[in-house]
C-alpha cells in the first residue's frame, strides 16, 4: 500500500505545467523497508511538433523525457511515451497513462519495457483532488 501527494502550479507565464511528487510505500513482503520514491514534472507544448512533452526528474537519478502520442477522443486520456531516459541501460523504454475520471479524480498508469520486451505496468495510481 502507498500514499501519494502531488501538487501542479503553472509557472513561468503560464509556459510550463510544474509537479511534485511524493510516494511512500509502506514496508510489505516484496519489499521489507519500503520506499520513498520523489519526482519533479514539467510538462510543455512544443509548438513545431505541435506535440505536449513531459519531462520527469527522479530523486533515483533518472530523467525521462516523454512525448504525448495519444489523447484520446475524449480528451481524457492522455498517454506519453519516453524518447530518452538517461542514466539507464540502453533499450529501457517507459511510458506514462494519464486519465481522466468523474469528479476530478484521475488515474495514471505507469509502464517499462526492458530492451526488446512488451511494456508491463510498473505501478497504477488513483489520485483524487484535494477540495
Amino acid at each position: 500500500m502507498s500514499t501519494s501527494e502531488r501538487h501542479y502550479s503553472f509557472i513561468l507565464n503560464g509556459k510550463f505545467l510544474h509537479g511534485r511528487n511524493r510516494s511512500v510505500d509502506k514496508p510489505q513482503e516484496k519489499n521489507p523497508k519500503g520506499e520513498i520514491h520523489e519526482n519533479l514534472d514539467y510538462f510543455s507544448y512544443d509548438r513545431n511538433r505541435k506535440k505536449l512533452v513531459l519531462r520527469q526528474f527522479h530523486i533515483e537519478g533518472f530523467v525521462n523525457q516523454y512525448v504525448c502520442v495519444d489523447s484520446g477522443e475524449d480528451s481524457k486520456t492522455f498517454v506519453f511515451e519516453t524518447e530518452a531516459i538517461e542514466n539507464i541501460p540502453a533499450g529501457w523504454k517507459a511510458r506514462e497513462t494519464y486519465k481522466l475520471l468523474d469528479g476530478g479524480d484521475w488515474q495514471e498508469t505507469f509502464e517499462l519495457a526492458a530492451p526488446g520486451k512488451e511494456y508491463e505496468i510498473y505501478t497504477q495510481t488513483r489520485l483524487t483532488k484535494a477540495k
